[in-house]
């Protein structure tokens, strides 16, 4: 099985004072607004590290409930948040590290088992696999 998704920006201007518009084929962002000043500045609208943060968090608790599930556990409730890191380096910059932070409810499971099962389910993830060449931690608190 294949599935294609896609997603596509349009920009005109120069770096500092062009501006995007990024969309997605769900419709979920039409026309969303991005630059340089929401992606460097903290001015409002998107960027791509907040977009690949979004898709982290979510492919990996959507991974992390298919594995509770195969292990007899069914989550009451569970949130992730994901820190994507970006740096100046060499050569310009680069995403240097994601911080995934998973908490959950999950009856029947203590500390260490959803500990173990998130961790598999962050190695398993296919986003986390896609970005494999950045480091990848996590903690994990049960509420």
């Amino acid at each position: 099985m294949q599935i294609n998704r896609t997603a596509s920006a349009h920009w005109t201007g120069g770096l500092k004072d062009g501006k995007g518009l990024i969309s997605t084929q769900s419709g979920a962002l039409k026309d969303y607004p991005y630059g340089f000043a929401s992606r460097f500045e903290g001015i409002a609208g998107t960027n791509p590290e907040e977009l690949i943060g979004a898709a982290h968090a979510g492919c990996f608790t959507m991974a992390l409930s298919l594995i509770l599930g195969e292990a007899g556990f069914t989550a009451e409730h569970m949130e992730t948040s994901a820190k994507v890191t970006l740096e100046s380096v060499e050569g310009g910059f680069a995403i240097t590290a994601i911080h995934l932070s998973l908490s959950g409810r999950i009856p029947g499971a203590d500390e260490a088992t959803f500990t173990e099962l998130a961790d598999k389910a962050k190695a398993g993830c296919p986003v986390s696999k896609a970005l494999a060449s950045v480091p990848i931690t996590l903690d994990v608190k049960l509420a």
